[in-house]
């Protein structure tokens, strides 16, 4: 039985990319379509064939990029409506690039119309393909049955999120670390996959060496070691291989990358963010008169402190019994505050703290130097996320949920750090508009209370 599940597992890319395939024909022959249909009459110098096919193409490829970004061709990986909202956004995102490069091609601005229905056209496509493929998907790949091992309580929140997804997952039995091992890993061999969270190096060593001789699947938590340990860089000495960490953040060739691209992409910002800061800075002040900016100390890079600059979202005088991170339903919080906040427009003026190079566009978010410290008291880690620039948005912003604890974020920090990219910069700034667009995060207890309503209903599987 276990090799079976093992055969239809190496299909299971295969799968993926022909269902990708399937979708980004079909995308693309829409647009073709349109094409040759409504704009083929009206070019002022008309293509010979292989122009066309050009134009088409080039379609296909800006498609897969933003298909690629926001992860829209993860079918099975991700919800049914956070894949939909994906791949209605690059929809989107892809037909507006279209339109501007048709309008190049034109050499005037395109007819609207024949766009917008394209993308309803399209809408209706990626709809009726999430629906279809995810039935296949898990029609050949059902729910996972696993064991967790744990050593800490720690792990009934890991718990709590993976049952959230219970088309995907299914914890079966839990196993304490004070559990002989012969038995511990009798009882692994009966399941699909087993969960590692917070062991002693010893057993969780032995334990994921069993789990590749055993071809087991294994989920680990990481500890901090284990993400600095993922950056490093492979090296042979004669007949021994060695892993370097560098661990002082980013190389001198990536710190100028990314602060060309900081520069680039605040000249951009600015052209459409002014007009909004100042709608948002009339909006402040005429909510109750106060200040409009809010200006606040923040930690960057190696611990330097500088000034951060907000749109004022709370009364005045909000910290006067001194600094508390501000809840969900915060009372402190004024109308204005509450929109802009949720928009995330408060955040405009910090393209100023980026043009003066205090800040990253992509960065760990900053905190406040006694937060900083109160953290550190609990994990001295959190000091090893100041090994880049803060940032305006950043890995954990769009990856976590409203109430992620401040060491899973490191740990997200760190991951971004030890494994930076230009790429990965494009991609998170990407999911940034995508979340302000459709804040569909949910805190910890949300998940809690929607997987009691999973366990009675499969309406998402």
């Amino acid at each position: 039985m276990q090799n079976q599940k093992q055969n239809r597992e190496q299909y299971k890319h295969i799968f993926s990319f022909f269902s990708a395939l399937l979708l980004l024909g079909m995308l693309t022959n829409q647009f073709a379509a349109m094409w040759y249909g409504d704009y083929l009459d009206v070019l002022v110098l008309p293509f010979f064939r292989r122009g066309h096919w050009v134009v088409i193409s080039i379609y296909a490829v800006i498609m897969f990029l933003f298909f690629k970004v926001y992860n829209a061709f993860k079918v099975g990986y991700l919800r049914r409506t956070d894949i939909l909202l994906s791949q209605i956004l690059s929809v989107c995102c892809g037909n507006a690039v279209a339109y501007l490069q048709i309008s190049v091609i034109l050499r005037r601005f395109a007819e609207l119309m024949p766009m917008l229905k394209l993308t309803v056209q399209e809408f209706v496509i990626v709809i009726g393909w999430t629906i279809v493929t995810q039935k296949i998907y898990f029609f050949l790949y059902p729910p996972r049955k696993l064991i967790i091992v744990y050593g800490s309580p720690s792990a009934a929140a890991l718990v709590m999120k993976m049952s959230y997804r219970v088309d995907k997952y299914m914890i079966c039995e839990s196993v304490s670390t004070k559990t002989d091992y012969q038995d511990m890993t009798e009882k692994i061999l009966r399941y699909d996959g087993v969960i590692l969270c917070d062991l002693p190096s010893d057993l969780r060593n032995n334990l994921i060496k069993f789990c590749f001789d055993k071809q087991l699947r294994a989920y680990i938590v990481p500890e901090i070691s284990d993400i600095i340990i993922r950056g490093a860089d492979n090296l042979r000495l004669f007949d021994t291989p060695l892993l370097l960490c560098r661990n002082y953040g980013l190389t001198f060739e990536q710190r100028v990358l990314k602060r060309l691209f900081d520069l680039i992409f605040c000249m951009i910002a600015l052209i459409p963010a002014l007009p909004l800061m100042l709608i948002c800075a009339i909006a402040v002040k005429l909510c109750d008169g106060g200040a409009v900016l809010y200006q606040q100390t923040r930690l960057t890079q190696n611990g330097r402190a500088f000034t951060l600059y907000k749109f004022r979202s709370m009364i005045p005088n909000a910290e006067q019994h001194g600094a508390q991170l501000a809840g969900e339903h915060d009372s402190r919080i004024t109308p204005v505050g509450r929109f802009m906040r949720k928009t995330r427009l408060d955040e405009l003026p910090q393209l100023f703290n980026i043009l003066k190079g205090d800040m990253s566009v992509v960065g760990p978010r900053p905190e406040r130097p006694e937060l900083c410290a109160e953290y550190e008291k609990q994990f001295p880690e959190f000091r090893f996320r100041l090994h880049v620039k803060a940032g305006l948005t950043g890995y954990a912003q769009v990856t976590g949920v409203y109430d992620t604890t401040p060491y899973d974020k490191l740990k997200m920090d760190l991951m971004y750090i030890e494994n930076y990219s230009l790429f990965q910069d494009i991609q998170i700034v990407l999911m940034t508009i995508r979340i302000t667009l459709f804040p569909t995060q949910k805190t910890n207890e949300e998940l809690l209370s929607q997987n009691k309503k999973n366990t009675r209903k499969d309406s998402d599987l």
